[in-house]
């Protein structure tokens, strides 16, 4: 086979490794339909990726005719993650090479309620294990991330009026009694630190820190390879330290915290006169796209969020920041301008200089943290060279 037609064959292998991903498990009619690719290519690249051990596939009925299903072929045992942002829930299956096998996002409105959100997750997770073929026996524990400070030994939000109506209410119990699971509740960041450190941008350093910069910011810490928490979950809430002493009041009662100069409203206000009500996500994408007002405002945000993280690594003295979340979707439009803040204010270290990189996870870095947290949790673990992300 030439190297072309053998490019062409990898091509298509990962657009059908990725469609089953997508969908958990899929039919290799609606795999045709998904990628645009042929029945006959299809066929017999779903035969290769069996023998491989790469999917497995099983009779099934659409539409009252027979179809085979194939889903992807996993270790035994699955963990699910979850994670609850400001506008979306996002819940993933992986097996125990921390290997993604099943995913779905949904939107959430803003000041979603913790008993529906709660259910939604729930029942969304019911139908991923059905999806592959599977069911809640098979899952050993549920991993979940929240976007607040989150009390470690009792899994409660540890700080009043960071979520609205979550206050008191105790997550990991009420999850873990509906699905009969053992649930584990981190905060988001600490989850996406705990990933990268792991499997993704920072796994070379012992010292590093994840900023997670999306509608707040907060940040995971990682000393000698652990998360560190602190008293009550809440080292790392960078969003929470004041930068304007006459600004406004912020969601935890202080004034002029990080997250009312770099948060979604303060990130859209400013445009509104120019630009119309917008979103964070169209500020976002109108930042990738090039607009001069969109790109100036995450620029502004990163060099906020940079003098803060500045005052951090001073403290910890990691040896990488590593930025996701939202924002971090722009790439150097929110890079530059932090890492430039940080390296004018933080001691420039000869022997091993700060880096500061993208996340290598992307928009999975809490999820997977999610997943990575519960299989250490339980004891479940592949061989270190078994270890993927999918």
């Amino acid at each position: 086979m030439s190297g072309s037609q053998s490019s062409l064959r990898e091509a298509n292998r990962a657009l059908i490794v990725d469609a089953v991903k997508r969908f958990g498990g899929i039919t290799q009619v609606e795999i045709s339909g998904a990628t645009g690719l042929s029945a006959a290519t299809v066929s017999s690249i779903v035969k290769e990726l069996l023998a491989a051990g790469v999917v497995e596939t099983r009779t099934t009925t659409r539409s009252g005719r027979r179809a085979q299903l194939v889903t992807l072929a996993r270790r035994t045992g699955l963990a699910a993650g979850v994670q609850f942002g400001h506008r979306h829930l996002r819940v993933v299956l992986s097996d125990v090479t921390h290997e993604v096998v099943a995913e779905q996002t949904l939107p959430l409105p803003s000041d979603h309620r913790v008993d529906t959100s709660l259910d939604r997750a729930a029942l969304l997770l019911v139908d991923l294990t059905e999806r592959v073929g599977s069911t809640l026996d098979e899952v050993v524990g549920i991993g979940v991330g929240i976007p607040a400070p989150v009390e470690p030994e009792t899994g409660m939000v540890s700080v009043r009026g960071m979520m609205r109506g979550w206050d008191e209410v105790p997550v990991a119990h009420v999850l873990a009694k509906r699905l009969a699971k053992p649930v584990f509740v981190d905060n988001d960041a600490n989850l996406g630190a705990l990933a990268e450190s792991r499997l993704g941008a920072s796994r070379f350093y012992r010292d590093s820190v994840y900023v997670r910069a999306s509608y707040g910011t907060g940040a995971g810490i990682v000393i000698a390879g652990q998360v560190h928490r602190g008293f009550a979950g809440t080292a790392g809430e960078i969003g929470h330290v004041q930068v304007d002493p006459q600004g406004r009041i912020c969601r935890c009662g202080s004034r002029g915290c990080l997250d009312t100069v770099v948060g979604d409203t303060a990130l859209t206000e400013p445009l509104s006169a120019s630009h119309g009500p917008m979103t964070l996500r169209d500020v976002v994408q109108r930042a990738i796209d090039g607009d001069p007002g969109c790109r100036q405002v995450v620029a502004d945000a990163g060099a906020a969020i940079g003098a803060v993280v500045a005052g951090l690594g001073m403290a910890v003295n990691p040896q990488c920041v590593v930025v996701g979340g939202e924002l971090a979707e722009t790439g150097e439009v929110l890079l530059g301008p932090l890492r430039e803040a940080i390296r004018r204010r933080v001691l420039l270290n000869q022997i091993a200089p700060l880096e500061v990189v993208p996340a290598e996870l992307g928009a999975r870095a809490e999820v997977v943290g999610a997943v990575a947290m519960v299989l250490q949790a339980t004891d479940v673990h592949a061989g270190a060279d078994d270890v993927t992300v999918g």
